[in-house]
């Protein structure tokens, strides 16, 4: 969930005039993706997503999870509109997650794509930065509902009757990795002497689950490297910094995939995950030889306080919503 500026024009040009084809793509798009995140929603709750009866049981985690991604592409796409550059509508990225490969939550993302110069680091970092602003403060809103109306522990029984027998509930499966906005909130919110279920079971709350992914995808996007928004905001914020701070990122990474590797060799080690590796190299080839992805801006005068302020916030929220080791999987399970 990025801004692809892989084809821009050397001068703004305004909207982007979409034929109905294009719109049949994106409604296409946006149709598969509802799709695919259903089914996604019906096999988070131990169901069969190929049952038609069983569709219904998918829709409360598909709606919070379009309704997050679409936050963040829109909050990309207004601001490019109020700053009168030309961009697409967000294109989403369906997945099926009930084939046996390592997307379980039913969509890639979306993404946006910008077909004029920015004008300049203001405009850059205002678009760079309603994406994911918008995108947290829905998940923000998603988790704080999710706490306060956890249900009992009856609810994880119906999923897993077997728990109903164990004295503590298992470790195994995927389990989500802890953040520290996600531990405060359920700090504050969840009412005293409500079931919170741990880590490994949290993917069976839809709005735990689809709050959890939106500060993941909020962390990921961060990242001050290249095309992600972090980047352009690094760039927008630091200038020529930006550089030396993207290269330290990707450095931070590598070393987070690597350290992913050593429970494999059987060292127990928490903090990592081998995704990170695998992250890295895809920034690195998208990257490569285009001055760490920046994209072009015309007027490159430094920003305002007040944007260099918010970019200071937005960095907090990577830093709130960034886990070392966002997924772990028992041996039996590996789908990350």
């Amino acid at each position: 969930m990025s801004e692809d500026y892989s084809d821009v024009n050397p001068m703004p040009t305004g909207p982007v005039q979409s034929t109905w084809k294009v719109y049949a793509t994106h409604l296409l798009l946006f149709g598969l993706t509802f799709l695919t995140t259903t089914l996604a929603g019906v096999q988070w709750l131990n169901n069969n997503p190929l049952e038609l009866r069983n569709f219904p049981m998918g829709l409360t985690y598909s709606i919070l999870i379009l309704l997050m991604l679409g936050s963040h592409e829109f909050g990309h796409y207004f601001a490019a509109r109020i700053h009168r550059v030309a961009t697409t509508l967000p294109f989403f990225i369906p997945f099926p997650s009930f084939l046996p490969l390592v997307v379980p939550f039913g969509t890639m993302g979306a993404v946006i794509r910008v077909r004029s110069a920015i004008p300049s680091r203001k405009v850059l970092f205002d678009i760079g930065a309603a994406g994911p602003i918008a995108g947290f403060v829905v998940s923000l809103l998603i988790l704080v509902i999710g706490f306060i109306t956890l249900p009992p522990r009856e609810y994880l029984y119906m999923i897993h009757p077997e728990y109903a027998q164990m004295a503590v509930v298992p470790e195994g499966g995927i389990r989500f990795g802890e953040t520290i906005l996600f531990t405060a909130l359920a700090e504050i919110f969840a009412p005293a002497g409500s079931f919170l279920p741990p880590m490994n079971e949290v993917y069976h709350y839809p709005f735990l689950c689809v709050g959890w992914f939106g500060l993941f995808v909020t962390s990921m996007n961060m990242i001050p490297i290249g095309q992600l928004d972090g980047g352009h905001i690094s760039f927008a914020m630091f200038g020529i910094r930006y550089h030396a701070i993207g290269q330290a990122s990707l450095v931070i990474l590598v070393i987070l995939g690597l350290l992913g590797f050593l429970p494999a060799i059987g060292i127990d080690f928490p903090y990592g995950w081998t995704g990170w590796l695998f992250w890295a190299v895809i920034l690195i080839f998208f990257i490569r030889g285009k001055n760490l992805g920046r994209a072009p801006v015309l007027d490159e005068t430094p920003l305002d306080p007040t944007r260099q302020m918010i970019g200071w916030l937005c960095y907090a929220m990577l830093l709130s919503s960034f886990s070392l080791a966002p997924f772990t999987v028992s041996s039996a399970d590996v789908l990350f």
